[in-house]
């Protein structure tokens, strides 16, 4: 064990020197990983995948009747935390771990619409997969390395959300392994509708997902995308709010994609995006190209040129934040986006969450956890100056995202996210209009070495959030106690399933595996106290 001392020293040249920790280390370490994905991939296509992956589920099935005659902690999958998107490190070694080793696309059917696919496959799969055969899911996340089994437990959104509403939405049926081991299909018709119900939104705390099914859209090769810069607050939020469909259900002009990315309070820029042939007379951007500035740059240019229109193929748009993971690597790598870095090193970005994490001692996740803000909050649009108010008051951080999306209301015990308030509600339907809120990076007052307490900052946005009846991914850190959590969140179909389907005492509490490991609120004060 290294002394305090030391270890504070250690920790100090980690955080001062993250850029050559990422560099040296993280960006190399991604690449090599990343190629033996594809070489594992390419090996397991010439496996039947229907026999394996029964074969796999069985062998799952077996561990979990085994551990049942005879518990010793609670289940979680074996998956290093490391390799996980979400922010905080679930203590696993304090549970039973089960291997998940599901990965593949298991069945495409064009006629129904759906793709079939095992737990651990990624949008990067997912999207190589679907695009070239004409289809894209109809929520599709902008990370390459998100699982699609990790988004249905937990959630995620699109610029095509406003349509689709959450990811959630778009699941036709999960097939899932109890408590006791055995296997089950929940549908939102069958006999185990009120799972289906509850899984949404429960992180691994009802049973280990063995495969799900999702809904694919017809597209085209290219998103024709338009970009218009608007000055004003006022003026961007009600942009998005008309195009989104938020005032009505049938606007004039209803776009495929809309998305928001704000500069500043009074300054952002609106994307609209239409499926597209190719048109000669459009100009092309392959903006996913390791040589390319990073979109959200390129984005801010339009502040300056004024409103334009191109084409990007279809995959680069969906993936068009995964380099520079929206604006977050700008803060690990400040010089990444200059031209010359581009071009010599551009194709080994982006680093790797996996990787980031796997650098991240518990005392430089303390650390770290006082000097950054990563957290997507879902909110009424209709309070979206609201929302930039508060956010630049609490955080001072752009660019801010913007993503309209459904939330729908499936009436009295639909799971764990509350129906949506009345008042909020689109005229004729059965959906409110909400946005997700990115809030990525370095707070303002860091960056200027002033105080900053993260726990009182986050802890005013959460209030706000249940306030007005929104909700917070819970792949980021959250500051709720139990009680304040369970205000946001209806966890009574969630318990009432809990007991149903055998997964007290078999899985994990909610609030207890999405909670932060460390205690935030000491770190806050602690870091509050010394920044005085």
């Amino acid at each position: 064990m290294l002394p305090d001392f030391v270890k504070e020293r250690l920790i100090k040249w980690l955080e001062d020197h993250r850029e050559l920790v990422v560099c040296a280390f993280c960006l190399p370490a991604s690449f090599i990983f990343t190629l033996v994905l594809r070489i594992r991939n390419a090996v397991r296509r010439f496996i039947n995948s229907s026999q394996r992956h029964d074969g796999a589920v069985k062998e799952i099935q077996s561990r979990v009747q085994q551990w049942s005659k005879q518990p010793r902690g609670l289940l979680c999958t074996s998956r290093p935390n490391w390799l996980s998107l979400s922010t905080t490190f679930f203590q696993k070694h304090h549970h039973h771990r089960v291997p998940i080793p599901l990965y593949d696309i298991l069945e495409l059917n064009e006629e129904a619409m759906t793709v079939r696919v095992e737990p651990m496959c990624t949008i990067g799969d997912i999207t190589e997969y679907l695009i070239p055969k004409g289809y894209s899911l109809a929520v599709t996340i902008e990370l390459v390395d998100a699982t699609l089994g990790g988004l249905a437990f937990g959630t995620g959104m699109s610029t095509h959300s406003h349509k689709a509403g959450l990811y959630h939405e778009t699941i036709t049926s999960y097939e899932v392994v109890l408590g006791d081991g055995s296997l089950v299909t929940a549908t939102a018709n069958n006999e185990y509708s009120d799972l289906y119900k509850a899984l949404p939104w429960s992180h691994g705390s009802l049973g280990f997902l063995v495969a799900l099914t999702l809904k694919i859209v017809k597209v085209k090769p290219y998103i024709k995308i338009k970009y218009m810069p608007v000055s004003g607050q006022k003026n961007y939020c009600d942009t998005l709010r008309d195009y989104s469909g938020a005032n009505e259900a049938k606007p004039k002009y209803y776009p495929d994609y809309i998305e928001g990315t704000i500069f500043s309070k009074d300054e952002a820029v609106i994307m609209t995006g239409d499926y597209s042939d190719y048109d000669p007379l459009i100009p092309v951007n392959h903006c996913s190209k390791w040589y390319k500035p990073w979109f959200y740059k390129h984005v801010e240019s339009f502040l300056k040129k004024g409103e334009a229109e191109e084409l990007i193929p279809l995959r680069d748009y969906l993936l068009r934040h995964n380099r520079p993971i929206f604006w977050v690597v700008e803060d690990m790598v400040s010089f990444g986006n200059h031209p010359l870095f581009r071009i010599l090193f551009g194709w080994l970005l982006p680093p790797k969450p996996a990787f980031l994490k796997f650098t991240t001692t518990p005392g430089v996740r303390a650390y770290t956890f006082t000097k950054q803000v990563f957290q997507d909050i879902v909110l009424p649009i209709h309070e979206l100056e609201k929302q930039i108010d508060l956010s630049t008051e609490l955080f001072d951080k752009f660019p801010l995202l913007v993503y309209p999306c459904k939330v729908f209301d499936h009436g009295p015990s639909s799971g764990q996210l509350r129906r949506p308030p009345s008042i909020y509600m689109v005229p004729g339907t059965n959906y409110a209009m909400y946005n997700d809120l990115g809030v990525y990076g370095v707070p303002g007052k860091v960056k200027d070495k002033e105080p900053y307490n993260p726990v009182e900052a986050m802890r005013k946005m959460e209030k706000f959030t249940r306030d007005v009846g929104g909700f917070s991914f819970l792949y980021a850190d959250i500051f709720m106690t139990r009680k304040e959590f369970e205000v946001m969140f209806d966890l009574s179909l969630y318990e009432y399933i809990r007991k149903k389907y055998k997964a007290e005492g078999a899985f994990p509490d909610l609030y207890d595996k999405v909670k932060p490991e460390i205690d935030v609120f000491a770190i806050g004060e602690k870091n509050a106290i010394s920044s005085q």
